[in-house]
């Protein structure tokens, strides 16, 4: 079975304007949100061809989208890949992007890994999706599952529908070890991939990665069709600056709702979060031969994309400690919840 990550119809390449640097830069930002598209151009371009990294990205979202410039993806996609190289997540993410839709995968894997690594959900939806297929990296299927879980948490919507694809095939062990991962992933934990023999490509030489004191707000633009083997999902989009151009295609909201009430009466433990309440149900038939949660229940919490396994009750939290003890003895990623 391989994977296929779809495209939506009119499916758009996220938009994200750079935090000034200076402020030139600045002046740019403040004129472009006022509509004066061409003194932003003349605000950027001097910065940009000095090599801030800000004013680069943001004359390849002006080249992009046609705004007091001409539209030139050729031109956009050199803007992008000279503030990549030196370290612009933002960039990184979008020419990564811009590549793999014109169909150079293995050129554009390197970017999609960085990208990746730095939570974009758009570049771990790609990247999970090699993961699953072995393509141009080794295969993964618990860390594909990982990248999977964060992208649909984040709410790319084909996300959500690989994981319910994914639960078909993978095992309890590989879907529990994924989900611990996805985890350690919200919480800023780092991971490394390996490529496949095929993978020519090499990650840039340890670009220094662009320090901001605030992430920039995303919107959107729209992208090529996809590849024929995997492709890319529909970005992220988001509002721009107040004044800002509006987006075309309608906002996906990022917030995960918080979760309902667990089991009442005492304290629960939590053993992961799924693509589907079969896949939890699957993991909670597997889990439930431990002596230590015998005579408990399971609850199913909806929580965007995902479903969460908690169980008990229990009654405290030092027998709740001891339940996750035997339980992440025996694989099972397990932490306790307060009533």
């Amino acid at each position: 079975m391989r994977l296929r990550v779809k495209w939506l119809a009119g499916a758009a390449l996220a938009m994200l304007w750079a935090l000034p640097s200076q402020a030139t830069v600045k002046d740019g930002v403040d004129a472009w949100q006022a509509g004066n598209y061409a003194k932003a151009i003349t605000e950027w371009r001097g910065p940009a061809e000095q090599g801030d990294p800000d004013a680069q990205f943001n004359m390849g979202q002006a080249y992009k989208l046609g705004r007091g410039v001409p539209a030139d993806a050729k031109v956009a996609q050199s803007w992008y890949q000279k503030a990549a190289q030196q370290g612009h997540e933002q960039a990184q993410a979008n020419l990564g992007l811009i590549l793999f839709q014109g169909g150079d995968r293995q050129g554009a894997m390197p970017w999609i890994i960085m990208a990746a690594q730095h939570g974009e959900p758009r570049a771990q939806y790609v990247l999970g999706t090699a993961m699953f297929n072995g393509d141009l990296v080794a295969r993964d299927w618990p860390r594909s599952y990982a990248l999977m879980t964060r992208a649909a948490a984040a709410g790319v919507s084909q996300a959500a529908n690989s994981l319910q694809q994914m639960d078909k095939y993978l095992s309890a062990a590989d879907r529990q070890a994924g989900a611990a991962m996805a985890q350690k992933m919200e919480q800023g934990g780092t991971f490394e991939v390996a490529m496949s023999p095929s993978m020519t490509s090499t990650l840039p030489k340890s670009p220094a990665t662009k320090t901001a004191t605030a992430k920039p707000a995303p919107s959107a633009t729209s992208a090529a069709p996809a590849p024929a083997k995997i492709a890319q999902a529909a970005p992220k989009p988001a509002p721009p600056p107040a004044a800002a151009p509006k987006p075309t295609p309608a906002p996906v909201s990022s917030t995960v709702a918080r979760p309902a009430a667990a089991t009442p009466g005492g304290w629960n433990v939590q053993i992961g979060a799924y693509g589907s309440q079969q896949a939890a149900q699957k993991v909670w038939l597997d889990a439930a031969k431990n002596a230590a949660i015998r005579g408990k229940s399971p609850v199913y919490i909806p929580v965007g994309a995902l479903t969460r396994l908690r169980i008990g009750p229990f009654t405290g939290k030092t027998d709740a400690n001891q339940a996750c003890d035997s339980l992440q003895k025996a694989g099972f990623n397990c932490f306790p919840v307060a009533p």
